[in-house]
């Protein structure tokens, strides 16, 4: 079976092609660290004696995550251990209710 990409000198196999490893897209390898920066803004702005309703009410915070990003933030363990369980249960409520 001849190898199409030369750089590559071990030849691949029809399920290697198709099963092999592939490169994360543009997309997939941003939204972790977008999602990194988001739950590292509300720790922060917590850390600073803000209350987390007024955190996530911040234009900020919802120009940059939806209703579904933003109930995924508070399940972060980071997230939860900065502002206490209670706190992010209580935060998620108000999120689900705004809709």
């Amino acid at each position: 079976m001849a190898n199409l990409d030369e750089s590559d000198p071990r030849p691949k196999g029809f399920f290697s092609r198709v099963f092999g490893k592939r490169e994360k897209t543009a997309a997939a390898r941003g939204s972790s660290s977008k999602e990194d920066a988001l739950a590292a803004y509300i720790v922060r702005e917590h850390r600073s004696g803000r209350s987390l309703d007024d955190i996530l009410d911040d234009p900020y915070l919802k120009n940059r995550a939806t209703e579904e990003q933003r109930l995924r933030l508070l399940e972060r363990p980071d997230v939860i251990r900065a502002v206490g369980e209670d706190t992010a249960a209580m935060a998620a409520e108000h999120v689900r209710q705004e809709t």
